[in-house]
């Protein structure tokens, strides 16, 4: 896709249990940083955008298809084309580390095991990790975790990559790393949306976002500066 089309759009939607009606337009290339203070109504939006609860009113797109108009199979395979960090879990902890990060792709291309394993690869030793993590993810420390969690999102090269709190105190260190794979994403017209409380990236002036937005459950309103 060329850059400048839309990949992301919610057009007066309303989340169900809220009163906010949401409008947003994210095209390929854009990188959108959004505060949102409380991890539950971000984790919620994350849902929201990814079709995964549906708008009482108003509409939900993603790469020009409305969410609530596909069925249950095409909508699971155009969430193959979405990569992203969840603030917590999302891990299958009866499965190591390994599977879980190969295990989208597999499942929704055809590329082999052997072809995957060396792109994740490459992507771990980006985030500062050694190689794949092998053992379960309920073993892992909570840096090499997060880590690996940003190898899992951008494995594939999606078209949207939703970033659901991606740092946190412990691992600040990942910023740069994950800024570069995020710029590197939307040149290759990728768009990426990174939801955040307050961290390093929000408050850093020089991090290129396409735009700062403020989600709350009165809506989603526009940043000028950085506070």
């Amino acid at each position: 896709m060329e850059k400048g089309h839309a990949i992301l759009e919610l057009v007066e939607a309303v989340p169900r249990e809220s009163r906010a009606s949401l409008s947003l337009q994210i095209r390929a290339g854009e990188f959108v940083l959004i505060q949102c203070r409380d991890p539950a109504w971000a984790t919620a939006f994350a849902e929201f955008c990814c079709g995964l609860l549906p708008p009482q009113e108003g509409v939900v797109r993603f790469y020009g298809l409305e969410w609530t108009r596909l069925s249950s199979a095409h909508a699971a395979a155009l969430r193959g084309r979405i990569g992203r960090i969840f603030s917590e879990g999302g891990w299958i902890n009866f499965l190591d580390t390994e599977t879980n990060i190969l295990l989208s792709q597999l499942h929704h291309t055809r590329r082999s095991r052997s072809d995957l394993r060396s792109a994740a690869v490459s992507l771990a030793h980006d985030f500062g990790l050694p190689g794949l993590p092998t053992d379960l993810p309920s073993t892992l420390s909570p840096g090499d975790l997060a880590r690996a969690s940003c190898v899992r999102a951008f494995l594939g090269e999606p078209l949207l990559l939703v970033l659901e709190s991606p740092l946190h105190a412990q691992y600040q260190d990942l910023a740069l790393p994950l800024i570069n794979a995020a710029l590197a994403a939307c040149n290759r017209s990728a768009a990426v949306l990174w939801l955040t409380p307050g961290d390093v990236v929000w408050t850093d002036r020089s991090t290129p976002a396409s735009a700062r937005l403020r989600l709350s459950e009165q809506g989603l309103t526009r940043v000028r500066g950085v506070a």
